[in-house]
């Protein structure tokens, strides 16, 4: 009996391990369904870009109150965490706080302390964040693709954060060997004042409990992050380091399409000649993308990788028109199909199996497609460099090129290109009429 919490615990870091590794492997292997691209370019850039983004969260900060308090919680709640490391070594040897062999009492009564600071400020952050979600009720959180999952996610993630904080301070508070130090541990010196009247036996039981609630709950959050928005906790620097480097302005080619306007265009090509062995098999199967397979894997770690901030959607002019458009939903669609098509080849033994449904119609409008302006705004309000507009540039690639649906308005457009050298409707010669009136 001395030895079974000890073998409680590793079964409990062995599973919550083991089933965070099997989520992370699921995750992986849903990401690179897509198709290849080489980002191996401006590695000095592109870790630039993750140690500002992701780390500094430079663009957090433009929204001053939520990107401040966002970096107290994220800072907080990392830095707190390290204690994990001493909490395990504890679990699985039987030991209690051997980083009080290992440093001095000193220092160690002034780390817990500042992590009970940082417990409190995170704490506090949290309640605000509740407050502007549920109370003030800010616009962006109560858009109509935030639905009860969504919704209820944020929630949940405040509340995980909150019970946290709430036991790793009431587990020091009760530590009877912890609070003998007298020394860096303030915050929870107050909190046990309200246990001074139990009895040494009861605080230990009190301890002991709030010390296994909290580390379970570590466990369980980890292996939560999978199912919820939070994900991007660990998708942010990678997806930050993948992030488009050239021009928001700046559409990619289809390589297929450039080859075949420049043969057009030169005027040494015979147009009867035989074709360029293995040209075709330079061709994509599809033009566009109606399902997530046809997006790059960078489009689903974007997926992955969505907060469901709102800031993309709040900065929309489309969305902002009453349009239906959302940048927001756009990368949440695209994360539920990948999700539905990951499920569909778990339970057919790891092969795909049509399911009658795709990306396109059946999660994403083509008036959501249309309504877009291609302005650039979500790609620029995105705090992680999420790029929504190269999935809504991919699929009507595929509607005008695969099944030549594009609006009447653009198809008038095109024909007036092709015959007039211009958008509008009138011959060349007659352009300048307007200057007689």
């Amino acid at each position: 009996m001395e030895y079974l919490p000890n073998i409680c615990f590793a079964i409990a870091l062995v599973i919550g391990i083991g089933y965070f590794a099997k989520n992370v492997k699921k995750l992986i292997r849903n990401i690179n369904l897509g198709r290849e691209v080489d980002l191996s370019d401006h590695k000095g850039q592109r870790w630039r870009n993750m140690a500002l983004i992701a780390l500094g969260q430079t663009k957090m900060v433009r929204r001053p109150v939520a990107g401040i308090l966002h970096i107290i919680v994220y800072l907080g709640f990392i830095i707190i965490n390290i204690e994990i490391l001493e909490i395990i070594i504890d679990g699985l040897f039987g030991t209690h706080r051997i980083a009080l062999k290992i440093l001095p009492r000193s220092i160690y009564g002034f780390l817990i302390g500042f992590f009970e600071v940082l417990a409190i400020l995170v704490f506090v952050a949290v309640i605000v964040f509740w407050i502007r979600r549920n109370m003030i009720k800010l616009q962006r959180f109560w858009k109509s693709e935030m639905t009860s999952w969504p919704k209820n996610d944020a929630n949940y993630i405040l509340y995980f954060e909150m019970v946290l904080m709430t036991l790793f301070l009431i587990m020091n508070a009760t530590d009877i060997k912890f609070q003998e130090l007298g020394s860096g541990n303030s915050i929870s010196q107050f909190v046990a004042m309200g246990f001074s009247n139990l009895s040494d036996g009861t605080l230990h039981i009190i301890e002991r409990s709030a010390w296994w609630l909290h580390i379970l709950g570590i466990f369980g959050f980890l292996n939560y992050l999978y199912f919820s928005k939070h994900l991007h906790i660990l998708l942010a620097f990678p997806n930050v380091f993948y992030a488009k480097l050239t021009p928001k302005g700046q559409f990619n080619n289809l390589e297929a399409v450039t080859r075949e306007v420049k043969l057009m265009m030169d005027p040494n090509v015979d147009p009867f000649a035989a074709p360029i062995p293995d040209a075709e098999a330079d061709i994509p199967a599809k033009f566009g993308a109606s399902d997530v397979q046809d997006l790059s894997w960078v489009q689903l770690l974007n997926a992955y990788t969505c907060t469901e901030c709102g800031r993309c959607t709040s900065e929309c002019p489309a969305n902002q028109t009453g349009k239906k458009l959302s940048p927001r939903k756009i990368m949440m669609d695209t994360r539920d199909r990948l999700e539905e098509v990951g499920k569909n080849i778990d339970s057919h033994k790891g092969e795909f199996k049509d399911d009658g449904k795709q990306l396109l119609d059946d999660y994403i409008t083509r008036e959501e497609l249309w309504a877009c302006t291609t302005c650039n705004a979500c790609v620029e309000a995105c705090p992680v460099g999420i790029d929504p507009l190269s999935i809504i540039v991919d699929m009507r690639r595929y509607l005008v090129m695969e099944q030549s649906a594009a609006p009447v308005e653009l198809n008038n457009m095109m024909t007036n290109i092709e015959n007039n050298g211009a958008p509008w409707p009138y011959n060349q010669m007659d352009r300048l009429n307007w200057k007689n009136e």
